[in-house]
């Protein structure tokens, strides 16, 4: 959506603060032998309480309310009372949710207790590109060229970008245009960030893997070469200069 008046922006600002605030305390909660379910029912009742609505079972039937993805997994995991969660996992959270008609995204992945695994170098590589992107989207840059900035990034610290996801535009819809606001440059993408546009940037930093495939559960991603996939991601207002976050509440740079 384009902002046009005050009233828009105090929308996603509430909107933005649902999410965020319900994916830092989600993050604070996790802890090992807790199931992914019972991670998903605590984010679920702070969601409840601000009045929102989860907005991947809105839009398309999810089995719960935030995606929950752990090691191997990259995103789209679906909450499980048998998934367990372990010292030292890669975990993904991924809230998303309609409040009073607007809609706003942010994800996160961290190393759960002790980095046992060493992932929390490529949590911190993901940090980084999206720190990078934030730091250079503006109205009337190339969206092809923060793609490029973005693996540019990654792969200065020995990394690898999932070439088919991407970040998107959002508001008053969970997914609108511009869609596929990819991790690397697209030849012939000739499109521009637009002023007072609302779009959800995100990174997909990966170890092994260029793509993401589907599991026979319609809904997990995994990688195409295995590995392992951090994700970050702000809903953030385009502007002349620095872009307004408003999901900044999540603490993901902290």
């Amino acid at each position: 959506m384009s902002i046009t008046k005050e009233s828009e922006l105090t929308g996603m600002q509430q909107a933005g603060k649902a999410v965020a605030y319900t994916l830092k305390q989600m993050t604070d909660y996790a802890r090992p032998g807790m199931s992914t379910k019972e991670l998903d029912d605590y984010g679920a009742k702070i969601l409840a309480d601000f009045g929102a609505r989860p907005a991947p079972r809105l839009t398309y039937g999810f089995p719960g309310c935030a995606c929950i993805s752990v090691n191997h997994e990259f995103c789209h995991g679906i909450p499980s009372r048998k998934r367990i969660l372990k010292e030292g996992d890669l975990v993904n959270i991924d809230v998303s949710a309609e409040l009073n008609g607007f809609w706003a995204d942010n994800g996160a992945s961290f190393v759960l207790g002790t980095d046992l695994h060493h992932h929390q170098q490529l949590v911190d590589a993901s940090k980084a590109v999206l720190k990078q992107a934030l730091e250079h989207i503006k109205g009337g840059v190339k969206i092809a060229d923060i793609g490029h900035l973005m693996e540019t990034t990654a792969k200065k610290k020995g990394f690898l970008v999932i070439k088919n996801l991407g970040g998107h535009g959002i508001g008053r819809g969970l997914h609108e245009q511009p869609e596929e606001l990819l991790n690397y440059k697209k030849r012939f993408d000739q499109r521009r960030f637009k002023k007072n546009s609302v779009v959800a940037i995100e990174t997909f930093i990966a170890t092994a893997s260029t793509y993401a495939t589907e599991l026979n559960d319609g809904w997990t991603l995994v990688g195409n070469n295995g590995g392992y996939m951090a994700q970050h991601e702000h809903t953030i207002v385009v502007t002349g200069g620095r872009p307004i976050i408003l999901t900044e509440m999540n603490g993901i740079f902290n």
